[in-house]
């Protein structure tokens, strides 16, 4: 049988995890559509060796360019969209069986909802889409009768290890995370804290904005609202646990107070095969797991006090309704503040906060409403950019030299 593939973010990590597995098992997959952003020169690349019939970009010029390229290697022309238009296209591409949704941010709320009100089962590594429209996603779900194959990794362990304790009582889920790389720095050093050391995670491999969400543990916490929409789970019974090694991917705890865990090697490409192939198991590249040669397997309660993102985006969950969209829009623009050295790393989760604190949530959100909370909320983080730098310079004890 063929899998028919559209995917969303063919140029990320993700994307190009995806499309690695898809050339590993030849007459398994077909690629369809492909979408990208403005890295033209990998799309081609890309389109040279799956051929998809429709492509993607995020602007004219990237258009243009791609155009060009492929005409000059005389490739076979794709149909060539633009803009959010095309990753409409991709996302409810004809005859897709599957649709990848491997954006980043916000930008994939509608592609994945146009996905799943398409009638596609999708393959879901876009976080911002549960935590901005978790509700209505989920909604949706049920109306079209699809399928949310879960991407990430811990999300999919959870996943896999419901399917062991099908239909009995849950107690809990632990979701696991490896801390990020500052899981050990005192709080007092946080300050000096550099994009480059914050994009430097000890286990994993991943694009900028989630390398730094994962070193707030914000992506933890865009987690909890994964967990709570794909598997229609209560607030309380979602817990994150430290766990330093990545083997452990994560853990459920059923009422009669057995604990099912699903561990593997930390590599993306295992989730992702699992969702494509589900409920198969297809061989992998991925070398096996070595519990002796890892030793022991250590666990931790988080620490809020110095990774506040997770509290707040367990607050959003709380309140609910257009709190989310805010939580998420004002941590795009505080990332990328900090990463263009803008804010401090201890500023991400302030302006965060700062930015929720003037939001009136709206309950039974639509999905005009939760586009626009996320518009509103990166408009006034903007706003508050460099109030909150001022702020967070005065605050520091350590000289600024030092961060160099």
């Amino acid at each position: 049988m063929t899998t028919r593939l559209a995917l969303l973010g063919s140029t990320g990590s993700i994307g190009r995890t995806c499309l690695r597995i898809a050339a590993g098992h030849p007459g398994r997959f077909q690629v369809l559509a492909l979408a990208a952003g403005t890295q033209w020169e990998l799309l081609a690349e890309q389109v040279r060796a799956f051929r998809p019939s429709l492509v993607s970009v995020a602007t004219d010029e990237a258009a243009s360019a791609l155009r060009e390229a492929l005409a000059a290697s005389r490739a076979p022309m794709p149909t060539i969209a633009v803009g959010e238009e095309g990753l409409r296209a991709v996302a409810t591409c004809n005859a897709a069986d599957i649709v990848v949704s491997a954006l980043t941010g916000g930008i994939g709320v509608v592609p994945t909802v146009a996905a799943v009100r398409a009638g596609k089962d999708v393959a879901l590594a876009n976080k911002e889409a549960l935590v901005i429209a978790g509700e209505i996603i989920a909604r949706d779900v049920r109306r079209y009768r699809v399928r949310l194959l879960p991407v990430d990794s811990e999300i999919s362990a959870i996943w896999q290890c419901l399917e062991a304790g099908r239909g009995a009582s849950i107690r809990r889920i632990l979701l696991t995370a490896s801390g990020g790389p500052f899981r050990d720095l005192p709080a007092e050093r946080f300050p000096e804290i550099t994009p480059e050391q914050a994009l430097a995670h000890p286990t994993w491999v991943m694009g900028r904005k989630v390398s730094v969400d994962s070193a707030t543990l914000m992506n933890k916490g865009f987690e909890v609202f994964e967990t709570r929409w794909l598997f229609d789970m209560p607030l309380e019974k979602i817990e994150v646990l430290i766990h330093r090694e990545s083997v452990v991917h994560s853990l459920v705890e059923y009422a009669d107070g057995s604990i099912i865990a699903q561990l593997g090697v930390p590599d993306m490409t295992l989730p992702i095969q699992y969702a494509l192939t589900y409920p198969e198991r297809l061989p992998s590249p991925v070398e096996p797991l070595d519990l002796a040669a890892i030793g022991s397997l250590t666990f931790a309660p988080p620490d809020t006090a110095r990774f506040p993102a997770l509290a707040l985006a367990r607050h959003a969950a709380e309140v609910g309704g257009t709190m989310p969209a805010v939580l998420s829009g004002a941590d795009e623009v505080a990332v990328a503040a900090f990463l263009s050295g803008r804010l401090l790393f201890t500023d991400i989760a302030t302006l965060v906060e700062e930015t929720m604190a003037r939001h009136e949530s709206t309950r039974d959100p639509s999905l005009d409403d939760v586009r626009a909370a996320e518009r509103w909320a990166k408009a006034t983080a903007q706003s508050l950019v460099g109030s909150v730098a001022a702020a967070g310079v005065r605050g520091r004890t350590t000289p600024r030299s030092a961060a160099r």
